[in-house]
């Protein structure tokens, strides 16, 4: 392994802090969380522990005893595992490629034999494999914001793009399906924070190595979920293809079915066909009723899921007033995440449709901040489309 420019101890500091999605001044504010009340007074400003981590970890100075302490308690470790540590190969590798540093997944072992098998692709085995799939499921998850799942997620990509590549072939294979996955995800995650051009092509990065991988179910999920961005382009007639395609290509475990059915009634409900649109739904309904699914994928296609897009189909119809009877059945749950956001951001669409004014400028303000709290810029342009009746047009301005 070449050798790097900053202290080991830096180069795992950075490590550890990006494997943990977190800015520098959201380091700051946990290492002003971690100290005691009489110390903590003592703390510079987010803004200067912000500027002396970025110092730190270009090696220009190291913490003194208490900022050491801060740190150490801010990640869970102790001074030596931060500081000497034992495994300086594992670090440096880390630190080349910017693959997230998970301390506790993995023993020492595998870190080890991971970071050869970065060094000579022809060394990845099946631990190798299952190394990359464990990162990518550890990052699946809604409760993150997407422009930083993107960051962490691009060289987990390009580990796995270089593994199908230059690995030996009984692990090829493993290589691409997982690169078609994670591509998939990138995907969604542009599509959550705005970038309709990046879930694009993303998308046609994880249907390609489907194909290529000639996993017909695998290739059935990436067409299902393309046809789940309804909102970044593409004609109504264009997404029921693509829906109905995905259930051609295999015959889909019960929740991958709801969810092509899911996309297919979106396309119907932008053409304005209402029967085919509710039809869909009762049968995305029935498949997501059904037990015993073993979907290999990780999706949204929970009841919740399901009921916020029947309320953008038939916000998307004109129906505001069914809308909102799903609505006032099952509102979205209160975690913070990008998915409720969007749902929050479809309530305040459907009331503002009803004429209800004060639900929806009050759904509105929900929405707007748990869209920059978790940094869910699709649901920003959802509420960018709502038109609140002009009685609240004073309170619109709040939202701004």
């Amino acid at each position: 392994m070449v050798d790097i420019d900053v202290p080991v101890w830096a180069a795992r500091l950075r490590s550890l802090r990006r494997g943990r999605l977190w800015s520098r001044r959201e380091l700051g504010k946990r290492m002003v969380d971690a100290a005691d009340e009489t110390s903590r007074d003592r703390l510079p400003a987010q803004e200067t522990l912000a500027w002396m981590i970025q110092l730190w970890e270009a090696g220009e100075g190291r913490p003194d005893e208490r900022y050491a302490e801060l740190l150490c308690r801010a990640f869970g470790v102790d001074e030596k595992e931060l500081f000497v540590g034992e495994a300086t190969g594992t670090t440096l590798w880390h630190h080349l490629t910017g693959i997230p540093l998970m301390p506790g997944m993995f023993t020492a072992d595998e870190e080890e034999r991971t970071g050869r098998a970065i060094e000579q692709p022809q060394r990845a085995d099946e631990g190798t494999v299952g190394y990359f799939r464990a990162i990518l499921d550890a990052y699946t998850r809604t409760d993150l914001r997407p422009a930083d799942l993107i960051n962490v997620l691009r060289p987990v990509f390009a580990g796995i793009e270089e593994f199908h590549r230059d690995s030996s072939a009984p692990v090829r294979r493993a290589f691409l399906l997982l690169a078609a996955e994670n591509a998939e995800l990138i995907s969604r995650m542009h599509h959550e924070a705005g970038d309709p051009d990046g879930a694009l092509t993303w998308s046609d990065e994880a249907i390609h190595d489907a194909r290529e991988a000639a996993d017909t179910l695998l290739e059935a999920y990436t067409l299902a979920q393309r046809g789940g961005l309804s909102d970044v382009g593409g004609s109504p007639g264009q997404l029921v293809a693509l829906a109905v395609a995905a259930r051609e290509r295999a015959d889909l475990p019960p929740h991958m079915d709801a969810l092509s059915r899911h996309h297919e009634a979106q396309g119907h409900a932008l053409a304005g066909d209402l029967d085919m649109c509710h039809r869909r739904l009762e049968e995305s309904a029935q498949s997501l009723a059904e037990p015993g699914d073993d979907t290999p994928y990780r999706f949204d296609c929970s009841p919740e899921a399901h009921n916020t897009l029947c309320v953008g189909c038939l916000v998307d119809l004109g129906r505001a007033r069914g809308a909102i009877e799903l609505l006032e059945a099952g509102p979205p749950k209160a975690p913070m995440t990008y998915a409720s956001a969007y749902a929050l951001a479809r309530m305040a669409h459907a009331f503002a449709d009803a004429h209800e004014r004060e639900r929806s400028v009050e759904t509105a303000r929900q929405a707007l901040a748990v869209a920059r709290q978790t940094g869910a810029l699709r649901a920003l342009r959802e509420l960018a489309k709502v038109q609140i009746p002009p009685q609240a047009a004073r309170r619109r301005r709040i939202l701004v």
